[in-house]
């Protein structure tokens, strides 16, 4: 046995050692960087869109509202596939996935870009999301695997710091471009930021497969993929000026028969397309269902204030870009507290104060009008970005908490699901909101007062989400980081 002074010497060394490795966000700085490169990607084509909807249905021939296809067609694809990202990396391995993703999502921007049609649009829009339908899960994944738990929301926070940059530049780009050259070239932007993440890929992304993996849950996905298209076509036919009650009534039926024939299906599958018996672990339901509830009443604001702004208050394609300048810069700002926050309050807590203030806020917009003043306009979307910013981060970590490592797939194909389908469900569900109250009438009196009857509405539903969140259990909370 050594000597004491030997053996202290020993421990110390040990944990100077310790205290002198790289942390793992430091190790894993490539692969940071090439997630975080697959969600700007993500972000300039999910919401660079909504500055030109104007722009395009004129170009297109249609009205703005009729753009939503546009817009929903996309994030639909993303929910529909995200479930299949799980088996296909246990299938051909993380890389291969992830570089296939970003190339079949160039090929559709660069199809979208050339598209002279509103069905064109459309199906360019589709392979889109059929390539970025594996890039946020399959990034989130990764980095669950790779990243020390106590680093991890430091980490998700910088990657969603990097995919906020696209909705930075989204609102100049796209106001700038539509106003000054052409719509089409907002989408050609993701051609040269797809070529360099295909290289990070290469270099950057490690290689996460199964030499056996099980069999696709075909059968699942399909009935998964018919209920959520036939749900958000009967929102398509309840948005018609001449509604279809007949057709819409027997999608609705027909999409309740699928999604509870999947339910009985998952129940009796060996390893359906989404696990539902996560759900019995608390905080991967509160955060599913708590996600759904809050993005359903937040996902179709952005496109209702470039709406607001640009025919109900008259402004230019740039001018109503540059206001949402101000909700991407505080986003970015509050992520950078979040760590600290979840530590203070604990996820229960923080949720549920984060999840009132965010509807509070958009009840405020109902004060808007045209004659607001521009500063109070700026201010008022650069408080409600910070703080749907800071509910983001919350409900994308939450899932994790209490989950082993082996279930980190399922959850996080899971949680991408169920947030592209809330997004697609909320940009419909805002729309067909303000058409109702629009009444066939364009005028912008007319929108202003559709605007203000609907974000109203819409804050009701997202201050629903608060009692979700309060259901979690008081100990839920963040694993302390070694920076915070």
């Amino acid at each position: 046995m050594p000597p004491p002074s030997v053996a202290s010497s020993t421990i110390a060394d040990a944990a100077a050692g310790e205290l002198d490795k790289p942390s793992s966000r430091q190790r894993y700085r490539g692969l940071i960087w090439l997630v975080a490169a697959a969600f700007f990607m993500q972000a300039l084509d999910s919401t660079i869109v909504n500055t030109a909807v104007p722009a395009i249905a004129n170009a297109l021939g249609e009205t703005p509202l009729n753009m939503r296809s546009s817009l929903t067609s996309y994030v639909l694809t993303l929910a529909i596939l995200i479930p299949a990202s799980p088996w296909l990396c246990d299938r051909f391995g993380t890389r291969r996935v992830f570089g296939v993703a970003i190339s079949v999502f160039a090929i559709g921007s660069l199809l979208c870009g050339i598209s002279q049609t509103l069905p064109e649009l459309v199906l360019a829009r589709v392979l889109q999301g059929c390539g970025g339908a594996a890039l946020m899960p399959v990034g989130r994944y990764v980095l669950v695997r790779t990243i020390d738990k106590r680093d991890f929301v430091q980490v998700m926070s910088t990657v969603a710091t990097f995919g906020l940059l696209g909705s930075v530049l989204e609102p100049l780009l796209g106001g700038a471009l539509v106003q000054y050259t052409s719509w089409r070239l907002i989408f050609l932007l993701n051609v040269p930021v797809g070529l360099v993440g295909l290289w990070l890929n290469r270099r950057e992304m490690p290689e996460y497969r199964l030499e056996h993996a099980n069999r696709f849950d075909l059968l699942g996905f399909l009935l998964f993929a018919a209920a959520s298209a036939l749900a958000l076509t009967a929102s398509e036919f309840a948005a018609d000026e001449t509604v279809r009650w007949g057709q819409m009534n027997a999608l609705i039926v027909l999409a309740i028969a699928f999604g509870a024939g999947y339910v009985w299906h998952s129940r009796r599958a060996a390893h359906p397309v989404a696990d539902l018996r996560l759900l019995r672990v608390r905080s991967v339901w509160v955060s599913l269902s708590g996600s759904l509830l809050t993005r359903l009443g937040v996902s179709g604001m952005f496109l209702l204030i470039v709406l607001f702004l640009q025919i109900g208050c008259g402004w230019s394609p740039l001018m109503a870009g540059l206001m949402m300048v101000p909700q991407a810069i505080g986003s970015i700002s509050a992520k950078w507290l979040v760590n600290r926050l979840l530590i203070r309050m604990g996820y229960r807590n923080m949720l549920f104060a984060n999840t009132l203030i965010v509807s509070l806020l958009l009840a405020t917009f109902a004060l808007l009008g045209p004659h607001t003043p521009v500063p109070l306009i700026v201010l008022l979307v650069f408080v409600y970005g910070g703080f749907v910013g800071m509910q983001y981060t919350s409900m994308n970590t939450l899932i994790y908490t209490d989950l082993d490592i082996k279930h980190a797939s399922m959850a996080s194909s899971m949680a991408s699901t169920t947030q592209y389908l809330s997004m697609s469900f909320g940009i419909a569900m805002a729309t067909l909101l303000m058409q109702t109250v629009l009444h066939g009438h364009g005028e912008a009196a007319d929108y202003v007062v559709a605007f203000r009857w609907t974000v109203v509405i819409l804050a009701i539903i997202t201050a629903g989400a608060s009692r979700i969140f309060a259901s979690l259990q008081k100990r839920a909370n963040v694993p302390v980081s070694s920076t915070a």
